[in-house]
């Protein structure tokens, strides 16, 4: 049998260090190109706008870097929100895919109530939730990061439930019957089994959690009455008209949800490689 040899572009395929690379390095290389058309005003000229609108990433470097100390701290009111929500929303979301998975003859109906959150609009949520949240506190410090952090905490309840359900249900039958023969107590199948089955459901729930918190935090901060966070300047300096400031935000709001996934993506990695070896 005569075997052909592979080309260059099917060796460079099946190799997974370049497999690693070019996930990487395309898409910087796209970011880069983007950034060039940018600063070269290309884009200004494609969408027919000027540079006030749509500033230059030079310019929009030059507003952060000359404000370290404001972005930081708006910077850290929005992450605060964003992690908060997010942690609280994937505990409650976890333990309804646990009693639905436990008692799934009422637990399929609920799943499917929370399935519904993912319908409702972030900017009807948090104006409900800003007045819902009025009588909390004296202090519209305390009242605003409740309302924002509830809005979070909503929307990251669907995606926690319904992924960890998943994890919970999808066993294999082998694994299943094992546990049965040993008359293994439902505790103990669940810790044993469903739990350590539904860790890499979870770490999927979160990859989609984790942008969408970023999202609800800085929309929230729109309708918030408590002037902080990424979200409420970019909208004051929408509305005063300094654009290359909201942009700004925008930019640093884009680095926050990058640094957040990031750490997700380590974390993951570090977890599941654990778990692999186990």
């Amino acid at each position: 049998m005569i075997r052909r040899r592979k080309s260059l572009w099917q060796k460079i395929k099946e190799n997974r260090a370049a497999q690693t690379i070019s996930s990487i390095l395309l898409p910087v290389l796209f970011g880069v190109l983007i950034i060039v058309l940018w600063q070269g005003q290309i884009l200004h000229k494609f969408f027919n706008t000027d540079t006030n609108t749509l500033p230059l990433p030079s310019r929009i470097c030059h507003i952060i870097l000359d404000n370290i100390p404001a972005f930081s701290q708006n910077a850290l009111y929005t992450i605060i929100v964003a992690v908060a929500g997010l942690l609280i929303g994937s505990i409650i979301g976890y333990l309804i895919a646990v009693f639905a998975a436990t008692f799934q003859k009422w637990g399929k109906g609920g799943l499917t109530i929370v399935g519904a959150f993912n319908a409702i609009p972030i900017v009807a949520l948090a104006p409900v939730m800003t007045n819902w949240t009025k009588d909390i506190s004296s202090d519209p410090n305390i009242r605003s990061m409740f309302a924002k952090t509830f809005v979070v905490m909503i929307v990251c309840i669907a995606s926690m439930s319904i992924n960890a359900y998943r994890g919970l249900t999808e066993l294999k039958p082998f694994a299943v019957d094992l546990m049965s023969s040993y008359a293994a107590k439902k505790s103990t199948v669940f810790f044993k089994l469903r739990l350590p089955n539904s860790v890499p459901y979870i770490f999927t729930a979160l990859r989609v959690s984790v942008p969408i918190s970023i999202i609800s935090a800085v929309v929230s901060e729109y309708f918030a009455e408590y002037i902080v966070g990424v979200g409420r300047e970019i909208r004051e300096n929408i509305v005063l008209g300094q654009y290359p400031t909201a942009w700004a935000y925008i930019v640093v709001a884009c680095l926050i949800g990058l640094l957040m996934y990031g750490v997700l993506m380590l974390v993951e990695s570090i977890v599941l490689k654990k778990r692999r070896i186990k």
